[in-house]
C-alpha cells in the first residue's frame, strides 16, 4: 500500500508539473492546434487559421468579444460565480441548458482540452483556468482566445475568420463586422456573420450597443 500511494503522488505530482509546464508554454508560444482543430480535421473540416497578436487585431472585436461573452472579464479571477449560480438555477428548473463560462474559462477549455460535457472535463477545465489566470495576464488571455476559437467550419481565429468571411485582415474589421463575428461565437456551424439571419442582425445591433458601454466603462481596459 505504501509503494502504491508513493507512485500515486509522484504520478499526481508529475501530471500537476506537467500541466503546469503546459501552460507556461502557451503563454508564450501560438498554440499549435487545439484538440477540436484535430478532431474536426480528422472528420473532415478543413483547419484555416493564422496566429495574429492581439495588436493586429481590431480592437473592436476585443471590444465586442467582451460584450458578448464576458463584461466581468477584466475583473475576475476566472469563474462568474453569479452567472454559473444562474446557469445551474435554470438547468435545475428544467429550462435549456446555458453555461455560465467566462472567456477565460473558454479559452482553458479550447487549448487544453477536448469538447465533452463530462465532470471530468469540467473539472480539468476548472484546473486549466486557474493556471492561465495565475500565470498569464488577461491579454494573453484574450490573444489566445481570439486566436483559437470556432469561426465556422474549419475556420478558426479572428485572422481567418475575418478573411473568410469579410474578405480583409482582422486589423481592419469594422464595429459591425466584429459585433457580427461576437454574435455567431455561440453556434458557429449553423449562423453566419457574412450573411447574418434577422435574429443575428438584431443581436450584433445589440452587441454594438454594448460595445460602447464596455468602451465607456473600461470593461476591456486589461487587454491595452
Amino acid at each position: 500500500m505504501r509503494r502504491l500511494l508513493r507512485w500515486a503522488l509522484v504520478g499526481a505530482f508529475g501530471l500537476v508539473g506537467l500541466t503546469v509546464a503546459w501552460a507556461l508554454l502557451y503563454r508564450v508560444v501560438p498554440v499549435p492546434a487545439t484538440p477540436l482543430m484535430l478532431i474536426r480535421a480528422a472528420g473532415g473540416s478543413g483547419l484555416d487559421r493564422d496566429w495574429e497578436p492581439l495588436e493586429a487585431i481590431s480592437p473592436h472585436l476585443a471590444r465586442a468579444v467582451v460584450a458578448a461573452e464576458d463584461t466581468g472579464f477584466c475583473g475576475h479571477g476566472g469563474f462568474d460565480w453569479a452567472s454559473i449560480e444562474a446557469a445551474l438555477e435554470e438547468n435545475e428548473e428544467g429550462k435549456r441548458l446555458r453555461g455560465g463560462s467566462t472567456i477565460s474559462q473558454q479559452t482553458a477549455k479550447n487549448a487544453f482540452l477536448w469538447p465533452d460535457r463530462s465532470w471530468t472535463r469540467k473539472g480539468a477545465e476548472a484546473w486549466f483556468t486557474l493556471l492561465i489566470e495565475g500565470l498569464w495576464p488577461k491579454r494573453r488571455i484574450l490573444e489566445v482566445y481570439l486566436n483559437i476559437v470556432e469561426w465556422g467550419d474549419g475556420i478558426y481565429g479572428a485572422e481567418a475568420a475575418a478573411r473568410h468571411h469579410f474578405r480583409k485582415p482582422a486589423s481592419a474589421l469594422t464595429r459591425r463586422e466584429a459585433a457580427l463575428l461576437a454574435v455567431v461565437l455561440p453556434s458557429p456551424l449553423r449562423w453566419s456573420p457574412a450573411t447574418p439571419s434577422a435574429y443575428v442582425a438584431r443581436r450584433a445591433g445589440l452587441i454594438e450597443r454594448r460595445m460602447a458601454v464596455v468602451e465607456r466603462d473600461g470593461l476591456a481596459g486589461c487587454v491595452r
